[in-house]
């Protein structure tokens, strides 16, 4: 799909203000609320809009911990690191999970309430997935920068 100058500018509005209106998004792009619906929904059907959310303040809700986890396996055979992935989808604390190159194989990111309950998550379910050889800890202690919008700008689609 190509993606055009007016698509970006749709784009870095609705990554900063999911729940602008048709028309107020229309009105602020320059196009007619019909052509700017048709876009939006073309955007949203070839998958490059893939939900709206909200994003909730983390410690507002309890979640004062987060870690960032570097995992190593053991075994690098696809089936180790299916049941690996497999085990991983089903902890919520889980945030972000990316599988990487270099030393570790895995890096997580992970929030909990407390420390204590990092702790228990980290020796009860972290540690007890088959095949982790070992995995390191990082609590963030602050954050400098988090951002959920993309620099559609910088890409040239």
């Amino acid at each position: 799909m190509k993606i055009d100058e007016i698509d970006k500018k749709i784009l870095e509005i609705l990554q900063t203000n999911g729940r602008i209106t048709n028309a107020k998004l229309a009105a602020t792009i320059g196009i007619s609320p019909p052509a700017m619906l048709e876009r939006v929904r073309r955007l949203e059907s070839a998958g490059v809009i893939s939900q709206y959310a909200a994003v909730l303040d983390r410690e507002k809700v309890g979640l004062e911990v987060m870690a960032i986890v570097s995992i190593s396996l053991a075994a690098h055979e696809l089936e180790s690191i299916d049941r690996f992935r497999e085990r991983l989808l089903a902890l919520d604390e889980v945030l972000e999970c990316h599988q990487v190159s270099g030393e570790d194989d895995f890096i997580l990111k992970v929030v909990l309430g407390d420390i204590k309950s990092y702790s228990e998550f980290a020796m009860k379910k972290l540690a007890a997935i088959p095949g982790i050889q070992n995995f390191k800890s990082s609590i963030v202690l602050s954050t400098i920068k988090n951002s959920y919008s993309l620099p559609v700008k910088l890409k040239d689609a």
